[in-house]
């Protein structure tokens, strides 16, 4: 299976801009550039986007994990913070942070703990950074 998202950027780096589009057309040139980045400038940029697709990837991954010990999750809110530093290399994504908040009737924290890391560990976009990945996941009641 493969999925396709694409990019197009016109300009230098700090006065350009581009956009971002996915092959489902769920996002459909949408812009992104310098201050959308770097700044508080309107569009997206690649770090929030990555935190989506990891939010996204594990919330499905725990789902997917409760239903083999036969629970099924009311709810499962995931944020994904996403850090970028600059480096001696430039700049990179060096962490993600995972906050996870999740109803599942039939299950005590404990449980709740060792599957979100479960989780965490198998989801294939945890898999594909090269970045410490953290988490803090909380039941809710």
């Amino acid at each position: 299976m493969k999925k396709i998202g694409s990019a197009e950027w016109k300009g230098s780096i700090k006065e350009g801009g581009g956009t971002i589009s996915t092959e489902t057309g769920v996002l459909s040139n949408a812009p992104y550039g310098f201050k959308s980045r770097f700044e508080d400038g309107p569009g997206t940029n690649p770090e929030e986007l990555i935190g989506a697709a990891h939010a996204g990837c594990f919330s499905m991954a725990l789902s997917n994990i409760l239903g083999q010990s036969n629970l099924t999750p009311d709810y499962i809110k995931t944020r994904a913070e996403v850090s970028l530093i600059k480096t001696d290399a430039g700049f990179t994504i060096n962490a993600v942070h995972l906050v996870v908040n999740a109803k599942v009737p039939g299950t005590d924290a404990a449980t709740f703990a060792e599957l979100a890391a479960k989780a965490k560990a198998g989801c294939p976009v945890s898999r594909v950074l090269n970045a410490e990945i953290s988490m803090d996941a909380t039941l809710d009641a």
